[in-house]
């Protein structure tokens, strides 16, 4: 279990400028895409990185004004590499369209891919949501380095948000790109199969140990102290543990049970993302043999160990 950390504190002021170029650090903008919604936020952060020549990461979703607003920060110059996190469509939608403006080619963890293979009578639910189909020019490995656009990267694999997302490393910097994996206006949405809640703690744990301290999400505002803030992720998780397993042995058998103890005032439009992580919970519980699970086309139902 974690040691006591701060209590979790969302940000939810942040103001995205959508389609503006603004500077967040020395030679890193940010252009923020206009998919606002419950699972996006304010939309999909694109950082363009470098001077005179450029590397653009997580191009966004595939949406022609954003197209149009990467082209005016890009401004002309040399994109050396367009770099994603990770292959969900709201991050890499757009990235053939900018490649076949700019020349650039695509790089990123490998094609996208579940964290386990599907059960019977399991569905996918972010199915939709994932870009299948995109094939990176280049696939990244966790602890790999190079030099691009004269940055410095640090490649990190962290898993769990899915299988193939990386986080990135501004190496003598204190800055982490960190993607979908750690955000401050919300907990990071896994859901099983397409992600795993194992895989998502060890990264959380992972981070931790790195020397990076301010994180740039791809959603909403920049973290400012990261790692204070990761250990406040990570005992929400294992708060949500215990929560469930209290739950259990007060009778919870089914998702929609639990639902009702653990988010009896949550709004209606994000009940489905609070099934997709509870069954990835229970899932890392039954792994560690805290629970008992039982599956069938109507769905699961959950029992202390």
């Amino acid at each position: 279990m974690a040691a006591a950390s701060a209590p979790l504190v969302f940000n939810t002021d942040f103001q995205p400028s959508t389609g503006i170029p603004v500077e967040v650090a020395p030679g890193i903008a940010r252009v923020t895409a206009p998919n606002r919604g419950p699972y996006t936020f304010t939309g999909t952060n694109s950082f363009v990185l470098g001077g005179d020549s450029l590397a653009v990461v997580d191009p966004g979703p595939n949406d022609a004004s954003h197209l149009q607003a990467l082209l005016r920060a890009i401004g002309g110059r040399k994109v050396e590499a367009i770099i994603l996190t990770h292959s969900h469509r709201d991050h890499s939608a757009l990235a053939p369209k900018l490649k076949a403006a700019t020349g650039a080619p695509i790089w990123f963890g490998g094609r996208h891919r579940l964290s386990r293979r599907r059960r019977p009578f399991e569905w996918n639910a972010v199915d939709s949501a994932s870009d299948w189909r995109l094939v990176p020019d280049r696939s990244l490995a966790d602890g790999e380095r190079f030099e691009i656009a004269g940055t410095r990267i640090e490649v990190v694999a962290t898993p769990g948000h899915c299988a193939n997302h990386l986080c990135f490393g501004l190496a003598g910097t204190p800055l982490l790109l960190s993607g979908d994996h750690i955000m401050g206006w919300s907990s990071t949405l896994v859901s099983v199969p397409d992600g795993s809640m194992a895989e998502y703690l060890a990264s959380l744990r992972k981070v931790l140990a790195l020397p990076y301290r301010h994180y740039l999400p791809a959603h909403g505002g920049p973290v400012a102290d990261g790692p204070t803030y990761a250990k406040a992720l990570l005992a929400h998780r294992e708060m949500r543990n215990r929560q469930i397993v209290a739950a259990a042995k007060g009778g919870a058998r089914r998702i929609g049970d639990l639902l009702k103890t653990i988010y009896p005032n949550l709004s209606l439009p994000l009940i489905p993302a609070a099934r997709m992580v509870l069954k990835a919970h229970i899932e890392y519980l039954e792994a560690a043999g805290i629970v008992q699970v039982r599956r069938g086309p109507l769905g699961m139902t959950v029992r202390p160990a």
